[in-house]
């Protein structure tokens, strides 16, 4: 089916960009990679009258580490992220989702701010960003602002993201050194699968008592928009980790979610599931905390 007629634009620098969306308004789209936008404007769900590409802009499509910060320009492939040893390396629960993503055609194609701003409950790299504290870096001309992930979705398809904002970059912290994250997804299949649930664990330890101070779940899948399992987290605070206590996290972060019936799998299932990988993945996240502490 041929695309709808449009206006195309290639703008030379974010500065051009931001000034064509406020131009143009709510008659435009941006494109980056184009896995979504596109079969989207096939189906007839979306008639952007123009459309504004970021393919061309350089200063957003590339992974930058400077001291214990990470940035992430909204343009990197997700390709690029699996195969970053920088990412790799000090955050390996979004390279996990980086590859655990779609085929290598969509990997190649698509972007991780792509992934960010369709706000899929079922994207694959939303959890670990989330999990990892991320933060959005959005410009509007001049202006800029700053949301974590977790601020940045108000349902399936909607962002707290304005009309005239561009999501430029994504930043992280590198995580202190008693600390660990995982990535679960579970899907019917090996490749190009949307995810039945999918999800990430984060835990930092106190280096003197090996008790856990901070701790983040984040669930995909469940419900309109990511689920931090607060109950879950809640439990895990202060206490020594370890197998019962993963297992009664697990049971917690059940309670914390809102699963629904569909053709991928029902809510008994995915509640079941969720309580298995979510247990799964905080031994995951340990795991990590042990081989950093192994390799010093």
């Amino acid at each position: 089916m041929a695309l709808p007629r449009f206006q195309y634009h290639e703008p030379t620098s974010l500065a051009e960009a931001c000034q064509m969306i406020q131009e143009y308004g709510e008659t435009a789209a941006l494109l980056a990679g184009g896995t979504d936008l596109l079969v989207k404007m096939k189906n007839r769900e979306l008639r952007p009258q123009n459309i504004v590409s970021l393919v061309e802009l350089e200063e957003i499509k590339q992974i930058s580490v400077t001291g214990r910060h990470t940035s992430i320009g909204a343009c990197c492939t997700i390709s690029q992220i699996a195969d970053s040893e920088a990412i790799r390396s000090v955050f390996p629960a979004l390279s996990s989702g980086a590859e655990h993503l779609g085929s290598p055609a969509v990997r190649n194609l698509g972007t991780i701010g792509g992934n960010v701003v369709t706000a899929s409950p079922a994207a694959d790299l939303p959890p670990a960003l989330a999990a990892y504290g991320t933060k959005a870096r959005l410009k509007q001309g001049e202006q800029e602002r700053f949301l974590s992930l977790d601020q940045i979705f108000r349902g399936p398809g909607a962002t707290h993201i304005r009309k005239d904002e561009i999501l430029a970059d994504l930043h992280l912290k590198k995580p202190p050194k008693c600390s660990g994250a995982g990535f679960f997804k579970l899907g019917h299949r090996n490749a190009l699968q949307c995810s039945i649930i999918n999800g990430a664990c984060y835990i930092a330890l106190d280096p003197q008592t090996g008790k856990i101070e901070k701790a983040r779940i984040i669930l995909g899948a469940v419900a309109p928009t990511l689920v931090r399992a607060s109950s879950a987290e809640k439990l895990l605070m202060g206490e020594k980790p370890g197998k019962e206590l993963f297992l009664e996290a697990g049971m917690a972060a059940v309670g914390d979610c809102n699963p629904i019936d569909d053709l991928r799998g029902s809510a008994e299932y995915r509640r079941d599931m969720i309580q298995v990988l979510t247990s799964r993945t905080l031994h995951t996240s340990l795991n990590e905390i042990r081989k950093s502490i192994a390799r010093t």
